[in-house]
């Protein structure tokens, strides 16, 4: 059974942060691993498994998605999943929830909203040569 999306619940990047912040919900972010390092969401519990990858044929689906996932949370945790504008996350979520994830969020938005916020944010430093 596929899932249509209409089953995933939204919230706002200011909900988001309070849920992540409280320390019940992981948040998991969907960007790739590029994305993530240039900076993400900072957040106590937090994830990074690519839903998509880039490709010299543009964006494909992450097929091992829901294997990565399933080894680092449990179908019954709590998360909000977010991306870059919260596209990703959406489709990320409808899948999490069709493969049996009962509380998973969309953060409405993305990481685009957290910035424009001024939500805290962390980078990964770049490596030395």
């Amino acid at each position: 059974m596929g899932s249509s999306g209409s089953e995933v619940v939204t919230v706002d990047v200011a909900e988001a942060k309070r849920l992540v912040e409280a320390g019940r919900h992981s948040y998991l972010d969907v960007r790739t691993r590029e994305e993530f390092r240039r900076g993400h969401c900072l957040a106590p519990k937090i994830f990074n498994v690519p839903y998509m990858f880039n490709s010299p044929h543009g964006r494909v689906k992450n097929p091992e998605f829901l294997s990565q996932v399933s080894s680092l949370l449990d179908q019954t945790d709590h998360i909000v999943v977010g991306c870059q504008s919260g596209v990703r996350s959406f489709h990320a979520a409808a899948d999490l929830i069709a493969a049996g994830y009962k509380n998973a969020s969309n953060m409405g938005g993305g990481y685009v909203a957290w910035v424009s916020h001024i939500f805290p944010v962390q980078a990964e430093q770049p490596h030395g040569i």
